[in-house]
Parts: structure tokens; C-alpha cells; sequence
């Protein structure tokens, strides 16, 4: 069942090309704005495929909302439903994940090269579910954009060294792209590791919890 939902999830994103095209192209921006300096460059690049994949996800969740309820009252898991559209994102985000890496690889000298592809691994990884977490709590696509917007927004804001930016989802990236680019600046691969996988974990035990609930088969009233 995952196996199927996964494919058809594929299937209906490679025929939005428009779509598709934006949000390959979003992190480009967000790179180019920034490429004369390499960590802010690499930094602003995760996020911006953080945000296409959450966006991504988001009008993905929120436009299979009416089918998954059908599939679910005929007897579809929605484990399965959950798992089979997140693989299907997160397939997808990694292969845009692997283009940016080696845009970076041709135009950045990185010290630590295989780092880069780690921050823009776990970007992807945690932005799949955060952005069905977000479809799932606030059910309509204008308001979930904007609440993705204000997040994305901030994480670019906030003092990366600041207690208050750690609780921001993609707080992990400034410790991947400073221990990318700069080995001598102190920057801890262990606790981005720890912020990545704790914040991964609380976005798709959200999205599985949220998600359940609301395709769960209601029972009607037994006629009198």
C-alpha cells in the first residue's frame, strides 16, 4: 500500500511542472543572494530547499486531504497513507537536494564537502513532515503558506547563536554549513545532529498522531 501511494503521489507531482519549477527554482535565490559568502551562502540554500520541500508538502497534504479520507473509509491504512506521500516528497526533495549539492561543489571551495550534503539531506528530512505536520493543524493552504512563511522567515532572521533560534526547525543548518566551511569555528556536528533528528521525530510523530485522528472511520448513528 505504501509502495502504491507513494507511486501515485509521484505521479500527480511531475504533472504540476509549473509548481515544480518554482520550487527547484526558490533555493537558487536564496543562494545567488548570498554566494560571495560561502557558509551564509550554503546556510541560505538549505533553508531554501527546506521551504520548497515544506511548501511542497504542504499543498500535497492539503489537496489529498478528500481522497485519503475516501481511501481510509474503504479500508486504505492511514499509516500507510501518511508513509507513502511523505517517501514520495522526501524522494523527491533529496534529488533536489543531490542538483544543489553539486551546484555548490562546482562553484564553492568547501572544506568539508560531505557535510554540505548532509545539511541539505536533513533539510529535506525535516522539512517532508513539517510541512504535512502544518497542513494537518491549520487546514487551509493560504494560512499553512503564510505559517510556513513566518517560520522560514524567522529561521533567517533569528541569531543562529541565540537560545530563542534553537527552537526553530532548521536551527541544525548553522552547524552543518559553519562545520562545512569553517573546521576552526567551534561549530558541533553532534549537536546539530541532536536538533535535526529531535525535531524530525516531533514533526512526524505530529503528522502520524494528527493524522490518524483525522482519517480515522467515524461511526454513524444506528438508525432507530
Amino acid at each position: 500500500m505504501i509502495a502504491a501511494v507513494t507511486a501515485i503521489t509521484l505521479r500527480e507531482l511531475t504533472r504540476r511542472r509549473g509548481a515544480l519549477a518554482l520550487v527547484a527554482l526558490l533555493p537558487l535565490a536564496f543562494y545567488l543572494v548570498r554566494i560571495d559568502t560561502a557558509g551564509q551562502a550554503i546556510r541560505f540554500l538549505a533553508i531554501g530547499v527546506g521551504w520548497a520541500v515544506a511548501t511542497l508538502s504542504l499543498f500535497t497534504h492539503v489537496s489529498s486531504r478528500h481522497l485519503d479520507q475516501r481511501l481510509a473509509v474503504v479500508g486504505a491504512s492511514p499509516t500507510a497513507l501518511i508513509a507513502g506521500r511523505q517517501l514520495a516528497l522526501t524522494v523527491m526533495g533529496l534529488a533536489l537536494a543531490v542538483v544543489y549539492f553539486i551546484g555548490v561543489a562546482l562553484t564553492q571551495d568547501v572544506a568539508r564537502l560531505w557535510s554540505v550534503g548532509l545539511l541539505l539531506a536533513t533539510s529535506v528530512l525535516i522539512s517532508a513532515p513539517l510541512g504535512a505536520a502544518v497542513s494537518l493543524l491549520v487546514p487551509r493552504e493560504l494560512e499553512g503558506a503564510l505559517a510556513l512563511l513566518s517560520i522560514m522567515a524567522l529561521q533567517m532572521l533569528a541569531d543562529p547563536a541565540g537560545t530563542a533560534a534553537k527552537l526553530l526547525p532548521l536551527w541544525s543548518s548553522r552547524e552543518f554549513a559553519t562545520y562545512a566551511v569553517e573546521p576552526a569555528a567551534g561549530a558541533s556536528l553532534s549537536d546539530g545532529l541532536l536538533h535535526f533528528a529531535a525535531v524530525t521525530i516531533l514533526a512526524v510523530a505530529v503528522t502520524w498522531i494528527v493524522g490518524r485522528f483525522r482519517l480515522r472511520p467515524l461511526r454513524l448513528p444506528t438508525p432507530a
